[in-house]
């Protein structure tokens, strides 16, 4: 059966489902191809198809239904929000990160809320609640923005740690907010007020904490089966969500934040993958959550964007951002350009306007007025802050002198000699590396070769903060244990992307009995070869070595001939770009590119060279003197 419009010019609840799911969805997609952050495309797909060409207006298609949904998904957002929020990572991160959050989080409350209340105009009730959202700097956005820079360890990690950790506390700070504003107006002493407040966030505060209580009992006395562990976590949040709005009103949200910062400081076995549930979960949320509010839009409240908008969002950018981070950084040892580059640097990302989206909703309807243009205010400066960084932090960090490697770095998993052989000679080519293996023993040839080093398991918590992952864009495990190396590019796979893990053929893989499934590991390197049958060729005198292409005719064909045993490496343009060469892939050879590749000693490659040429003399000889008979 066709599916109708639902009124004239109106789409059936079924297709504006499923518009939002393309445009949202779709959106991600297209800016992980093209490597820009997926928010602008977002906005841009939800502006479209809502005020600019009135294809979809979510009330008329959707109904009522566009409110619950809202607030659910906010919910939902905030929760995995709480699961990311670490506090025993927080006490071992840097000195610098604690200041950020400890002292930035109020600071940039308190003068976020100042801009909007003098610059843009609102009332304090709202530029309250608005100004404790405007804390958070958005992590999905920041860490393409960083992957793209390229910066250095500290300023990175203290970006990246910020949005994470403030993600939260920004929308718990805005949760408190809303609630303070609900009391006031609706109570007639300030002292009723107060105690109205204490007790919807004891409430909200108590339920969560008791419902991450119980899921936490339940998940470690394996009360509940492996496969049901997700399904029940999202029907708890939904019921707490639910119960806490019933017995107070306007209070699911702080009870979900709390309960999700309960079970993250649990260490429960189960934790990373329930954690990377809730982030798919929340990719579609978020995706739909932002294109039905950029839909919402009307023209009318685009218009309303006038001169103090603009100015608001040049504040926001100019002075309360790099003001609440030297204010943090007063009395550290952080060097004045890295303290500029990180004021300089706040984009906001999606969870600020879906939180925006809802509470601009809920204000209004408990009377703040011009709650209205929270919505409108919340795009607009998402969408100045990531065009603007994205294309100002690279030059911006270059001018700084803080400007890093262009390429992605690899971190080599497993230490060895044929490792730090490998590694050395990406070093040359100025591709950042990272040895990283738990015994130190192993790692003595790369400290001898001035390689960096980590002495640890790469996927322990010291690790989480110690190794900064932002820089690095592939992994290659190459230790002597299979199932490591199974486990390593497993699990850092959901991280990187499963097109950048790589790892040894594990030993007795075309035996079905001891095969690895399919599903697990990564991308087999080193044309097949096994850690044993590697170590053995280095004992016969192999070496990893390099050689650039000129661009000759047949060159790789050449190169092949003289070097038959060799196994390719990767592809390096020095300094711009690398391909590690997986197992089947086949070697481009382009002009200026250096092949990196595992082979006998050159003086053995020279005998075979000239062996080959002799060879291809010969065979041209003999072709002439058939030639001439005939």
């Amino acid at each position: 059966m066709a599916v109708e419009a639902a009124a004239d010019g109106a789409l059936s609840p079924i297709m504006a489902f499923a518009l939002v799911g393309v445009i949202g969805v779709g959106s991600q997609w297209i800016a992980w191809r093209i490597r820009m952050p997926a928010i602008v495309l977002m906005l841009l797909g939800g502006l479209i198809v809502g005020p600019l060409l009135g294809i979809f207006d979510p009330m008329r298609d959707i109904g009522d239904l566009v409110g619950p949904m809202i607030s659910v998904a906010v919910a939902i957002i905030l929760f995995e929000g709480g699961l990311t929020l670490n506090l025993h990572g927080l006490r071992g991160a840097a000195e610098g990160v604690r200041r950020l959050v400890l002292i930035g989080a109020p600071l940039g409350w308190f003068l976020s809320a100042m801009a909007l209340h003098f610059v843009a105009g609102l009332s304090w009730e709202a530029s309250v609640v608005f100004g404790g959202i405007m804390i958070v700097t958005g992590p999905t956005v920041i860490a393409p923005l960083l992957r793209q820079a390229r910066l250095p360890r500290r300023p990175a990690q203290l970006l990246h740690w910020e949005a994470i950790v403030n993600d939260p506390i920004g929308a718990l700070a805005a949760v408190i907010a809303f609630e303070l504003v609900l009391v006031l107006r609706a109570t007639e002493t300030m002292g009723d007020a107060i105690l109205d407040m204490a007790v919807g966030i004891s409430v909200a505060a108590a339920l969560g904490a008791v419902a991450g209580w119980s899921v936490v009992r339940a998940f470690r006395r394996e009360l509940v089966p492996q496969f049901m562990k997700v399904p029940l976590l999202f029907a708890v949040v939904l019921g707490v969500f639910a119960l806490s709005d019933a017995l107070l009103h306007e209070s699911g949200l702080l009870a979900v934040t709390v309960m999700g910062l309960w079970i993250a400081n649990a260490d429960l076995p189960s934790y990373d993958e329930l954690r990377r549930f809730k982030e798919h979960a929340t990719i579609l949320l978020v995706s739909g959550v932002f294109v039905l509010l950029a839909a919402s839009m009307t023209p009318e409240t685009l218009y309303a964007l006038d001169w103090r908008a603009l100015a608001f969002v040049t504040v926001v950018i100019f002075i309360v951002r790099p003001a609440t981070v030297l204010v943090s950084f007063i009395g550290t040892h952080l060097p004045w350009k890295e303290r500029l580059l990180v004021g300089f640097t706040g984009p906001r990302g999606v969870v600020l306007v879906a939180v925006a989206g809802l509470f601009a909703q809920r204000l209004y309807a408990g009377g703040v007025e011009d709650a209205v243009r929270l919505t409108p205010l919340a795009f607009a400066l998402v969408a100045a802050t990531v065009i603007l960084h994205g294309f100002t932090m690279s030059p911006l960090a270059r001018a700084l002198g803080l400007s890093a490697a262009q390429v992605p770095g690899v971190i080599f998993a497993g230490g060895s000699r044929f490792s730090a052989a490998f590694a050395e000679a990406l070093k040359r080519l100025d591709v950042p590396v990272l040895m990283a293996d738990a015994n130190r023993t192993r790692l003595r040839t790369a400290r001898e070769a001035g390689l960096p080093i980590f002495v640890g398991n790469i996927l322990s918590e010291a690790a989480e903060h110690g190794v900064e992952f932002i820089s690095f864009g592939r992994i290659v495990a190459l230790s002597d244990n299979d199932a490591l190396n199974t486990l390593v590019t497993t699990d850092l796979a959901p991280e990187f992307g499963h097109e950048n893990v790589y790892q040894l053929k594990p030993a007795k893989q075309e035996h079905r009995r001891y095969a690895m499934p399919v599903t697990l590991g990564g991308r087999t390197i080193c044309d097949g070869l096994g850690y044993l049958d590697i170590g053995r060729r280095m004992t016969e005198g192999w070496t990893v070595q390099s050689v650039q292409w000129t661009g000759a005719e047949d060159e790789h064909d050449l190169w092949v001939e003289a070097n038959p045993e060799a196994v390719v490496l990767a592809e390096v343009n020095a300094g711009k770009a690398l391909r590690l060469i997986a197992k089947d892939m086949e070697v481009q050879a382009w002009e200026g590119w250096h092949l990196v590749y595992f082979a006998p000693e050159p003086e053995d490659a020279d005998e075979k060279a000239a062996e080959a040429a002799a060879e291809r003399a010969a065979e041209d000889a003999e072709t002439t003197v058939k030639g001439d008979a005939g």
